[in-house]
């Protein structure tokens, strides 16, 4: 076995995380990172998520900066930054300077003056605002529009299909109320701006950008040419006048049950009276078709997955080879199938008729069950259409399988071309990858992964809903305009405490918002659940320094399945954001599963007056993690008593405490 990689990589899945710098505005608190404004609260309620600007190739996908000439000036009072960024890739190259301005007054600037070094096509260049949907979905809001007039509104509180959001087009300035006394005001100079809801990709926000999209992409943009933009932050009444926080009486500048939180308070875990549903799990297979090997099989099969997703598509030569192969092994591993068919657009109807009669025979011959069948295409490569879910019922009907419509991409591609409302369920897929893809902005998606559900529920209310797959990296980009924007990639934080925790807080979004099924990731490889041996895996592996091991995540899974539990009970934490909890009963005993989604500290508070009796504790840290990954089955039986006092839980840690009711007195 090499050598454990760097304790970072373990941690956070990044080899140097961001350096996180707090800064004051007058009332105002925020972070610096990596080039943008974070987290900016009033009176401890957040306001903006963030400020920053960005550039995106044809292909939608982000071009990453590099920063230089970092001047960064702050007092108590307020701010001043300037820096250079540089965008280099695949013929792009674009440079801009930044001026980030904060004054006592709580008034911010962010300043985008660029200019493109090359000749190149792309989809958007500037800068943009992210609003938090947990403190603006529904509030009240103010669209000033670029002609001047302006339209009274309240932001969507369930995800709008529409994109950009009804009203939230040609702006000039987007307004929000913080508390019935003060509204959040945003200024846009130098480019029309626009907002969607990013609940569509599970990115916690909305998004006010420029660019509009009702223009022609990709589109060129000319060496020499230069961009300027300017957001501006400031503070009104209800009605729009300017208003100087500094003057305001403290009870009105602090919104009422948003007290600034105290870093050294424990965070507090709450035991709710609703029950919640645990859905049923499963893996994608592998590429590999191959069974596993002894050891890696047996970890397959300790995690009592209900089903295995098998993607074929439907006119290939190779299917029933494919389908026979995975077939035997989800019989081995005790698995149903989750049939992904993709149908591939062809005019040739009566050859259709053939294959999906072949693909039935085929199936009635294999000893596998079926646990559903998913339809994409034909004449769409990501979403089910008409003509495939008519095709699929007659020809695969007769299996006495549930047959599902939905999309194999993400909820804005249901949207975009809405599938069949009549089928057996519905299915979609979430990732939290598409727009950002630091640490701080993935650990806020599973909030929107929970106003998803939410949302699917009302367009199909009473079916089963399936979400297939969850992966942390996206398996292909239906907005690429090319096909080297939508190759798939692995991630380094798949192997990281920070993947296991955001599991944890993806099962634990879904389980509270009912879903009946969860295909997660793949059963080997740089995008699943563990590594297999070096002699299996590929001449160039994505986690070179792990072989025959398991990923952090894998023990998320094996802590449901070795606890076989009758139900989940629902639970809340005083920092939703920072710590995730599931409770799971079983009969008299109960399992709590703890996840820190920060990368600092946290002190837990346990109920232990509601879990009465013996408890013991498992930590998956730093400390522990190499040796969990290497030797899980060892690690899995190792259990220390839970100290009385509040429980440490350090940076992406995991804890699985269980409660044991003490023995009736004879």
């Amino acid at each position: 076995m090499p050598d454990a990689p760097s304790s970072a990589i373990l941690i956070h899945g990044l080899a140097t995380p961001p350096e996180r710098r707090p800064l004051r505005a007058g009332p105002l608190t925020m972070v610096f990172q990596e080039g943008d404004l974070r987290t900016l609260c009033l009176g401890g309620r957040e306001v903006i998520r963030r400020l920053y600007g960005a550039v995106r190739d044809r292909d939608w996908g982000t071009v990453p900066g590099t920063i230089t000439d970092l001047d960064l000036q702050s007092t108590e009072a307020g701010f001043r930054i300037t820096y250079t960024r540089t965008h280099r890739a695949g013929g792009i190259h674009f440079v801009w300077t930044a001026v980030l301005t904060g004054g006592a007054d709580g008034v911010l600037s962010f300043c985008f003056d660029g200019e493109a070094r090359s000749t190149f096509l792309r989809n958007r260049i500037g800068l943009c605002v992210l609003h938090p949907i947990r403190e603006t979905a529904g509030a009240r809001g103010r669209a000033r529009y670029t002609n001047g007039t302006a339209q009274e509104l309240s932001f969507p509180a369930t995800v709008a299909p529409e994109q950009p959001v009804r009203w939230l087009h040609d702006l000039a300035g987007l307004d929000h109320e913080v508390t019935p006394q003060v509204w959040a005001s945003v200024d846009f100079s130098g480019e029309t701006f626009e907002t969607e809801d990013q609940r569509n990709w599970i990115d916690a926000s909305f998004k006010t950008y420029s660019t509009p999209l009702r223009l022609p992409m990709p589109m060129e943009i000319r060496a020499g040419t230069r961009i300027r933009q300017e957001i501006r932050v400031r503070w009104t009444a209800p009605d729009g006048t300017p208003l100087d926080l500094t003057a305001l009486p403290r009870a009105d500048r602090i919104p009422p049950n948003f007290a600034a939180h105290d870093p050294a308070a424990p965070v507090a875990i709450r035991i709710l009276p609703d029950k919640i549903s645990l859905p049923q799990l499963g893996l994608i297979a592998a590429p590999e078709s191959a069974l596993p090997e002894p050891e890696t099989l047996a970890r397959l099969q300790a995690l009592r997955l209900a089903h295995l997703r098998v993607d074929v598509g439907a006119g290939d030569a190779d299917t029933l080879i494919h389908l026979t192969e995975q077939s035997s092994d989800a019989q081995v591993l005790g698995h149903r199938i989750e049939l992904a068919l993709h149908l591939d657009d062809c005019s040739n109807w009566s050859s259709w008729e053939s294959c999906l009669d072949a693909l039935a025979e085929q199936l009635r011959s294999l000893k596998t069950p079926l646990a559903r069948i998913l339809i994409f295409g034909p004449g769409d490569a990501f979403n089910t259409t008409p003509e495939g879910l008519q095709l699929a019922r007659r020809h695969l009907g007769a299996l006495g399988v549930p047959i599902g419509s939905g999309t194999c991409g993400d909820l804005y591609q249901f949207h975009c071309r809405r599938p069949p409302g009549d089928g057996d369920f519905t299915v979609w897929a979430m990732n939290p990858q598409v727009h950002a893809f630091d640490n701080a902005s993935i650990a806020e998606t599973p909030e929107a992964a929970a106003h998803q559900v939410a949302a699917v529920r009302g367009q199909v209310p009473g079916q089963p809903l399936v979400v297939s797959p969850v992966t942390l990296v996206p398996r292909g980009n239906p907005a690429g305009a090319t096909a080297e924007g939508s190759a798939p990639t692995s991630d380094a934080r798949q192997g990281s405490l920070f993947g296991a925790a955001w599991t944890l807080a993806m099962i634990r979004a879904l389980a509270g918002s009912g879903v009946h099924s969860m295909t997660l990731y793949e059963t080997t490889g740089g995008r699943g659940v563990m590594m297999p041996p070096a002699e299996e895996a590929s001449a160039s592996p994505p986690f070179p320094w792990l072989s025959a091991g398991v990923f952090p995540l894998y023990h998320v899974l094996a802590d449901l399945a070795d606890f076989d539990a009758a139900e989940g009970i629902a639970t809340t934490t005083s920092e939703p954001d920072s710590v995730v909890s599931l409770l799971l009963r079983s009969g008299t005993r109960h399992r709590l599963l703890l996840a820190n989604l920060t990368p600092e500290f946290r002190h837990v508070t346990l109920p232990h007056t509601e879990l009465p009796g013996t408890a013991r504790l498992r930590r998956l840290d730093a400390a522990t993690v190499w040796a969990a990954m290497t030797d899980p089955e060892r690690f899995r039986t190792t259990w220390l008593p839970v100290p009385d006092t509040p429980v440490a839980l350090p940076p992406h840690a995991l804890l699985t405490l269980d409660f044991q009711p003490p023995s009736p007195e004879r």
